[in-house]
Formats: C-alpha cells, sequence, structure tokens
C-alpha cells in the first residue's frame, strides 16, 4: 500500500496551491506498521509547518510591499533568510532588506527597513517558548531537552543552555511586569474597608525557609556556601459564589530574598490572585525566622500573624531531652528529675495558653537555675557533676527566652484554636517547601544554583504549579492558545 499526504494552501485571492509532503509505503500489516510512527509524524508536521510558514511570512512581505504612504513597491537591496524556530522544526523563512520609498524623508540610517522585524521580533514561537520554560520548571534543563528532541522535530541546535536562557528571559518579563513594592500596600481606610462587599472565606498564609547549595565561580572558589529560599502557600477557605463542600484552592510562591527587591508585592499580588479584599480575615503562620517574620509585616494591616506551634514545641523538646542527662542533685532543692520537668512542663503549659509573661518568668527562673549550678549555698563556685550539660542546656534556655521575646506578638492561645479546629501549625507549607523546592533543586538533584537563577526559575516554576502559566502567556501573545486545548491542567496540590 502506497500512501501520498499532499497539502493544499488556498490564498485570500483564491489561487491554490499544492505541496506534496511524504509518501508512505506498507508492505504488509501487523500491529507495528498500523498508522504513523514517531518518526514519521515528526516529519510530517515538519514539512506541514515548513510549507505552512513559507506560505505565511510570503504572503504577509507581499502585502507590505508596497509605501504604506504612496502604494509604490519598495526595491528590493537585500534578499536573505533568517531562522524561525517553531514547535516543529527550524524554518528557513525570508528576510529580505527594502529601500524606504522617496515619498518621505527618511535619515541616513533608515534608508533600509526589514520587515521581517515586526512580524517576528522573536524568533522563537511562543508555543514552542511555552513547552520548554513549563517542562524545564519542573524536570532539569538536560531532561527537558531531551524530551522535547525525543518527541518532536527539534534541530539539533537546541540545546539545554538554549531551554535555560528561554526560561531566565521569560522570568525577567514576569519580573518586569511586577508592580512597585512598598510597605504598605492597601491605601484605604477603615471606613472604605467597611463599605467593602463580604469577602471569600479566610486566607492561611504559610511561610517557611529552604536552604540550597551556591555554584561555584568561574576559577572552581565558592562565592557563598549556601542561601535561603522562600516558600509560602495560600489557602483559600471558600468561595462565597462556590456550592458548598468544595475543597479548598491554594496557591504557592517562592523567592530568593537575598536576590528579590519586592517580596511584599510578589506576595501581595498572590493574594489577590485568589480575591482577596482589604477586609477579609488573613492568618499569617510562619517558623519565628527573622526573614520569614520580616516579610509580612505591614502587608496586611488587619491580619493575625501565628507562630508554628510545632517549631515552639521542638525548642522544650530539646530542653527535656537535655534535663534527662543532669544528674540527681539531692544538695539542690530544685534539682530532682521530676521538679525539672514539671519547670519545662509548666514553661509549656503557658505557651499553650498564650501566656507569654508567665512563660517568660518561668523561662528565666530556670536560666537562674541553671546559672547557679557550679554554686555551693554560700556562694562559692564548686565544680558539680554535669557542669557541662547544665551550661549547654543554659545555652539553649536563653535561646527560647530571646525565641520567645521575639515572637511574643504571634503567640496566641494555641488551645482555644485547636479546640475550635483551627491551623495551629505550619506542617501544610512544609509540604509546600518539598513540592516546589526540593523536588526540582535540592532532593536527589545535586546541583548548584546562583541565586538570581533559582529566583527566577522559581517565578516559572510556581506559575506552572499554580496553573497560570499559560494565562500569562496567552497575556504576552493575544493568539496564543486562544481556544481551549482541552488538556487537564497542572494545579498546585502541594
Amino acid at each position: 500500500m502506497q500512501m501520498t499526504i499532499t497539502i493544499q494552501i488556498q490564498a485570500d485571492d483564491g489561487t491554490q496551491q499544492q505541496h506534496v509532503l511524504t509518501t508512505l509505503v506498507r508492505e504488509s500489516t501487523s500491529i507495528d506498521t498500523l498508522g504513523l510512527t514517531l518518526a514519521e509524524s515528526k516529519q510530517l508536521v515538519q514539512q506541514t509547518q515548513q510549507a505552512l510558514v513559507t506560505h505565511q511570512v510570503t504572503a504577509y512581505l507581499t502585502q507590505h510591499r508596497p509605501c504604506p504612504t504612496c502604494a509604490t513597491p519598495r526595491r528590493i537591496k537585500q534578499q536573505t533568510t533568517a531562522p524561525f524556530r517553531t514547535l516543529f522544526g527550524r524554518v528557513a523563512v525570508a528576510n529580505p532588506r527594502w529601500y524606504q520609498c522617496a515619498c518621505q524623508p527618511h535619515a541616513t540610517a533608515t534608508k533600509t527597513v526589514r520587515p521581517l522585524a515586526q512580524l517576528l521580533p522573536e524568533r522563537v514561537s511562543p508555543e514552542l517558548r511555552y513547552l520548554e520554560t513549563k517542562w524545564a520548571s519542573l524536570m532539569a534543563y538536560g531532561l527537558a531537552t531531551r524530551l522535547i528532541h525525543e518527541v518532536l522535530p527539534i534541530d539539533a541546535t537546541h540545546n539545554a543552555t538554549t531551554v535555560r536562557n528561554h526560561l531566565l528571559h521569560d522570568a525577567q518579563r514576569l519580573e518586569q511586569q511586577l508592580g512597585d513594592d512598598r510597605v504598605m500596600v492597601w491605601d484605604t481606610c477603615q471606613a472604605e474597608r467597611d463599605r467593602l462587599p463580604i469577602p471569600d472565606g479566610p486566607l492561611s498564609v504559610g511561610l517557611d525557609g529552604a536552604i540550597l547549595r551556591a555554584r561555584r565561580g568561574s576559577c572552581g572558589a565558592q562565592t557563598a556556601n549556601l542561601f535561603e529560599v522562600i516558600a509560602g502557600k495560600s489557602i483559600l477557605a471558600f468561595r462565597r459564589d462556590e456550592p458548598e463542600g468544595m475543597p479548598p484552592t491554594s496557591k504557592c510562591f517562592a523567592l530568593v530574598q537575598r536576590y528579590d527587591r519586592k517580596p511584599r508585592r510578589r506576595l501581595f499580588d498572590l493574594l489577590r490572585s485568589q480575591g482577596m479584599q482589604a477586609n477579609q480575615q488573613v492568618t499569617f503562620f510562619t517558623d519565628g525566622g527573622d526573614t520569614v517574620r520580616r516579610l509580612p509585616d505591614d502587608l496586611y494591616p488587619q491580619a493575625e500573624h501565628v507562630l508554628d506551634w510545632f517549631h515552639l514545641t521542638m525548642r522544650l523538646t530539646v530542653l527535656q531531652q537535655c534535663a534527662r542527662g543532669l544528674p540527681v542533685r539531692p544538695d539542690y532543692p530544685p534539682w530532682d528529675g521530676r521538679s525539672l520537668a514539671d519547670s519545662i512542663e509548666r514553661i509549656k503549659h503557658h505557651l499553650w495558653h498564650g501566656n507569654t509573661a508567665s512563660a517568660l518568668e518561668a523561662v528565666d527562673t530556670l536560666a537562674e537555675w541553671l546559672d547557679g549550678w557550679d554554686y555551693d549555698d554560700d556562694g562559692a563556685i564548686t565544680i558539680q557533676p554535669g557542669s557541662a550539660a547544665a551550661a549547654t542546656m543554659g545555652r539553649y534556655v536563653h535561646d527560647l527566652s530571646t525565641y520567645i521575646d521575639h515572637n511574643s506578638g504571634s503567640i496566641i492561645n494555641y488551645g482555644e484554636r485547636y479546640r475550635q479546629g483551627e491551623r495551629i501549625s505550619t506542617s501544610f507549607v512544609e509540604s509546600t517547601v518539598n513540592y516546589v523546592v526540593s523536588k526540582r533543586m535540592v532532593k536527589k538533584q545535586q546541583m548548584q544554583w546562583t541565586p538570581k537563577g533559582a529566583h527566577l526559575l522559581l517565578q516559572v516554576r510556581t506559575q506552572v504549579l499554580n496553573g497560570d502559566w499559560e494565562a500569562t502567556v496567552r497575556g504576552w501573545y493575544a493568539g496564543f492558545r486562544s481556544e481551549p486545548m482541552g488538556t487537564p491542567a497542572l494545579p498546585f496540590s502541594g
């Protein structure tokens, strides 16, 4: 059996052109000869693309050849070709240089014009850029490039560096669209907020950090050992226009704070994309670290800040382990094993109920006891068993006091909140850090990053995970996927 596949192109003036694309020959019929093979399909779409793009560019040049002022055809100075990368291979398109018409005065430098520069300001099609950046945000650059070559008729010069450069370029384009970073994003007063409609359900925003390995310099020297990435997840409890029983919707974001100059604006735009209003209930959950604690400051006037209960109790767990290693001192009444454990439990009890003043008082008492470990009743220094363990525990106690003092405004009544079924920890954002950052940039990847490269990659990756990347690209190219593709989205579910 022999099958010849042709393409027929009809121009606007009614003229028709036919192009023979390929001829398929089948000697016999079996399961491995049914339909098109991958190689045949790649060849077929590549030839179709070549014919279609060539015809479209030729029609465009013919249409724009006459002078827009006097309609006189412009003279050709140079006839060359230019490469145009598409999803189905590289196409060499006509790229002539024309003389400007003499009916209008022109500067010496603009006596000629290349019309293709207006039609193709970029030499890569939006479809290819979209697929490159989407796949490269989900897997390593080299792996994404190999996958593209496996399924598409891409030329051999298209490599991982090309894919990386395209992703960074599009991420820079995203950065340029970001508004100015202001300390107080909301400019409304309380009276204006009272006039707003009833908002959707409350927003819970969790923030946490991850560590990436820095890339070595050109001479092999490592410029910085590590740097931090801040990742977050925003969960909207419900929308008032949706039927009951719908699951909460969520979005994620990430940034490298040492590189990012607009972190508050980035977080604000994420919340606004979920319909946040100035009168909406918003709760920020952090682990109390300096970087994540400062990020939501002054962002939202009515926000509630909650310190993660798990990170708070981790420090108490360390104290309990230290207490088990201290010897019993019968000559020092506060120091029997049970009373020391009771002191730590008393601190935990005060913190559970949000009583930071009593918790700090109990911590200070514990610190005084540990500072007096090597003193007898007369105040003389007498080295006692367990001095090193007591000194270590003393440092942990002082760190706990500083931690509670710095985060006193975020320590709430955890018991009451827990009984009402509300969140008291950042466990929901721990999985976000793993899903957004670690799976692509840390775990089993053995990668080294620059702060700029990591930050820009994360901007595209979070857009892809949130299911917003296609809409973003459509905003840049009006004709890009103007009709739904019918393919399932890739919503963030970390």
